[in-house]
């Protein structure tokens, strides 16, 4: 486990950018459309990171492109998701998404090994046939806990996505207090994934969780004692995260100083924030 390759204060009062934004009358506020919100809400997850991430110009066909963490890998700033590329009633719409998304410059692909039963998988496998997956930085997931289990869902994966190699490989829904313990226990399932990156089917390593900043501290954590440090984590980052049991409070400032790639996801709130 001792793999060292891959080892606030907060104000109070509100952002600048968002205190000096003049109020209007309570019709006109009522009255703000959806694409306003969305406008709004997408600017103010922009300006409440413009600080914390130097300015780059680097883009692809107007696309802007981030540097992942210390993996020193471009990525596109925004990626296609790869749960809902497996609900077209029809596979050839996900293949024309997938590839419509990487000829106009975006390169980040996420997938995990349960999505719709295997089925994005196997769609955005098909889609990265004829050369295509040379465009693509390839993201996918697995639920496996124990090395067995993991073992084998890598080994799917690679089936499905018709590759030999998985860019960024996550463990996927880590929600439960016993899941870092579980993951790095003597069999678990970090040691499939060095395997699987020791034998290059795989490059690098990451987590996800949408529930709890605390949990992914505990894995960051429980890694470090073992000498590991995660290449990238992916969380819940969106307009209403800093109000309640916060992310990018707890846990964003532990991924800089670390220098781990940071991947936000939900970015407004699922669809909850709309329907609320």
């Amino acid at each position: 486990m001792n793999n060292k390759k891959n080892q606030q204060g907060q104000e109070n009062s509100p952002p600048p950018y968002l205190a000096s934004v003049p109020r209007t009358n309570d019709a006109a506020e009522a009255s703000i459309s959806r694409r306003g919100f969305l406008g709004f809400a997408a600017a103010s997850i922009f300006l409440a990171h413009a600080e914390q991430q130097p300015p780059r110009s680097e883009s692809r066909n107007g696309i802007p492109y981030r540097t992942l963490g210390r993996s020193k890998e471009k990525v596109s700033l925004i990626g296609l998701g790869g749960y809902h590329l497996g609900k077209q009633a029809d596979p050839q719409e996900s293949i024309r998404i997938i590839r419509t998304g990487l000829d106009e410059g975006v390169n980040f692909l996420d997938n995990c090994w349960d999505y719709n039963g295997g089925e994005s998988e196997i769609r955005m496998g098909n889609a990265l046939r004829d050369g295509y997956h040379q465009k693509a930085f390839l993201m996918s997931k697995i639920d496996g806990r124990t090395k067995a289990a993991a073992a084998s869902q890598i080994n799917e994966s690679l089936r499905r996505l018709q590759t030999d190699r998985i860019d960024l490989l996550q463990f996927h829904e880590v929600i439960r207090d016993t899941d870092p313990d579980r993951i790095f226990a003597e069999g678990g399932g970090v040691e499939a994934v060095l395997e699987a990156q020791k034998a290059g089917k795989i490059r690098f390593i990451g987590f996800t969780g949408h529930k709890s900043p605390d949990i992914h501290l505990k894995m960051l954590a429980t890694a470090s004692k073992q000498g590991f440090t995660f290449d990238a984590v992916q969380m819940p980052l969106n307009v209403m995260d800093a109000h309640f049991d916060s992310f990018e409070k707890k846990v964003l400032p532990v991924l800089l100083k670390n220098d781990i790639g940071v991947l936000g996801m939900k970015p407004m709130g699922d669809h909850i924030i709309l329907e609320s």
